[in-house]
């Protein structure tokens, strides 16, 4: 058996290495290979034992292949030794070669396919060589090819797991000021302004004066820190709130959840001066320009932009018709003060041709934002473009991805009233007493 392993052994390497067998050396190892052994010859008789030879025999064709791999004229490739298996690169593109002592089973069975693809004598064609853990050549017939791979359709949450609980729907809550008026479609304190759920909760003592002159006071604070508390607790995915001038507590809220916070719509002003070049602007309408300059540092500290940039234009809209219903508390006119607001935006835009976009800081102009992209053809962010935005980024987006994790919502909003969502004795501290429900 072992002559019949040797036979094959010796042809196998005369056939893969012709060019290398002119050499007497080689050929005299390859005919130790052919010579059968004598039985009850051993190691003592001067006879070598199979796996030692076979062993020869490769380490002097390595020795040869390295020698050919050193002449400039070839490509250079690592060679590895029993101590070491790291390859040392040239800066040519090499592959590494083994010796028969130093190949791990996996290598050399690698190197042996290799050869196949060489020239393997047709004696062994056909069969894949793996070597042994004992160094022995074994001869397995060809594995069939593998089926091919079945495309795999991602599975829901609930059907990976029937214990599976949803999501709520994505919810947004709003911050109000102990201010109470009408507020009209698309304003930030109508709840049918939005896609999605909205919980409204007013801190008591938080007037549009106190707002705007940035500074609360401590029990104001402590009702503030409430409010954001009690939104965390219906479990809001943002939280905002219903004036711009809310900007100057947005660090304040900030260190109160880590839900994210965006008071004002100003939150949106580092993405769209980002969107645009520098020589390009951006107007800015506010209720009043003369009480939001104070905020420059702040807007500055807060988003990283300098409205006092000329590329930023604040203008105030405090001289459209009917729009000073907002500094009196009282229902604006919508019909009414759609056609100044337009006509300002239209009016900006032929004074400045390269403004690029609108940014409605009060949250009572988002009424007119679809009016003046229409009119204008350019786009205009305001207090519901920023919500929408940081809501979408926790809702379920159903066009790709993972679907069946989050609870459809229902479309039906809290019937909600100045004043809901606070105790009696929290009703007793507003400054705008609640009118009873008709």
């Amino acid at each position: 058996m072992e002559n019949t392993r040797a036979a094959t052994m010796a042809q196998f390497y005369r056939t893969t290495h012709m060019d290398h067998f002119k050499r007497p050396d080689l050929q005299r190892n390859a005919n130790i290979l052919l010579t059968p052994r004598q039985p009850g010859m051993g190691a003592s008789s001067g006879s070598t034992s199979l796996e030692q030879r076979m062993a020869n025999l490769e380490m002097q064709m390595s020795k040869l292949s390295g020698a050919q791999r050193s002449s400039p004229a070839q490509q250079q490739q690592p060679s590895y030794s029993s101590q070491q298996h790291q390859p040392s690169y040239s800066s040519q593109q090499q592959q590494p070669s083994y010796s028969a002592r130093s190949m791990p089973p996996q290598s050399q069975t690698q190197q042996m396919g290799s050869m196949t693809a060489r020239g393997a004598p047709s004696l062994l064609k056909g069969a894949q060589r793996t070597m042994a853990s004992s160094g022995e050549m074994v001869l397995n017939k060809a594995q069939p090819a593998p089926p091919p791979v079945k495309k795999v359709t991602m599975a829901s949450p609930s059907q990976m797991d029937p214990l599976y609980k949803k999501r709520s729907a994505a919810t947004l809550g709003i911050v109000r000021l102990d201010y109470d008026y009408p507020p009209a479609p698309g304003d930030i304190d109508s709840p049918h302004s939005f896609t999605y759920d909205v919980f409204y909760r007013v801190v008591p003592g938080l007037t549009f004066e106190m707002c705007q002159a940035g500074k609360m006071t401590p029990n104001v604070e402590r009702e503030f820190a409430d409010a954001i508390e009690w939104l965390c607790a219906r479990g809001v995915n943002g939280i905002t709130g219903d004036c711009g001038f809310m900007m100057y507590f947005q660090q304040f809220a900030r260190g109160i959840t880590s839900k994210p916070v965006f008071m004002s719509s100003l939150a949106q002003l580092p993405a769209i001066t980002c969107a645009f070049n520098k020589n390009e602007m951006i107007a800015i309408l506010t209720a009043n320009d003369e009480t939001l300059m104070p905020m420059s540092d702040l807007i500055k500290e807060e988003c990283g932009v300098d409205p006092e940039e000329n590329r930023f234009l604040i203008v105030g809209c405090q001289d459209v018709p009917g729009f000073e219903a907002v500094a009196y508390g009282e229902k604006v006119d919508t019909v009414k003060v759609q056609p100044g607001v337009v006509a300002k935006c239209v009016n900006l835009l032929r004074e400045y041709p390269n403004i690029r976009a609108f940014l409605m800081e009060c949250t009572e102009l988002p009424p007119y934002s679809d009016a003046v992209r229409a009119a204008t053809g350019l786009p205009v962010f305001d207090a519901i473009t920023c919500c929408d935005y940081f809501v979408a980024g926790s809702r379920d987006n159903k066009r790709f991805g993972l679907n069946d994790w989050m609870e459809d919502w229902d479309g039906a909003q809290e019937d909600y009233r100045f004043g809901d969502n606070l105790s009696k004795q929290e009703q007793a501290h507003l400054v705008n007493k609640i009118e009873p429900r008709r």
